[in-house]
């Protein structure tokens, strides 16, 4: 990059803060990737849902924990094997360990979880304590 003269003499740190911009405007943003797995979470009178996207990652590496009102999400999405000989043209996803913990809005029972993965997508349904489930009350005419 071409950075003008007139810039140093008013400002010893403008030539460093103009760098800096590029460097930026080149370097992947990773705040994007720094959460994984991305969850949805929603809430019905019955249970809670929530769906995780695990592409590449296989259910027996998952593992799944519900313990004072937290579901935790932990596993790993291994690095591939790449043939003999190859190598990375790009690599932009990422591999390794994960866990992801999410506060539930009730206390939940392991016996009231169901979970499934279909297509790189988990979900998890957590039914919802008959004791906790809102109650519609009668009103009595007088």
């Amino acid at each position: 990059m071409y950075y003008p003269s007139y810039i140093r003499r008013n400002d010893p740190f403008a030539l460093m803060r103009s760098m800096m911009r590029d460097v930026d405007r080149f370097t992947p943003n990773r705040t994007a990737q720094s959460v994984f797995p991305a969850v949805n979470v929603w809430q019905g009178d019955d249970a809670i849902a929530i769906t995780a996207e695990l592409p590449g990652v296989d259910a027996a590496d998952i593992d799944i924990s519900v313990k004072n009102n937290v579901l935790t999400l932990s596993g790993e999405r291994k690095v591939p094997t790449l043939p003999e000989g190859a190598k990375w043209h790009r690599s932009e996803r990422g591999y390794g360990k994960f866990t992801r913990s999410i506060k539930l809005p009730f206390a939940a029972t392991g016996d009231k979880v169901e979970a499934r993965m279909a297509d790189g997508v988990l979900r998890v349904v957590i039914g919802r304590p008959e004791e906790d489930k809102p109650k519609k009350i009668e009103i009595k005419a007088a």
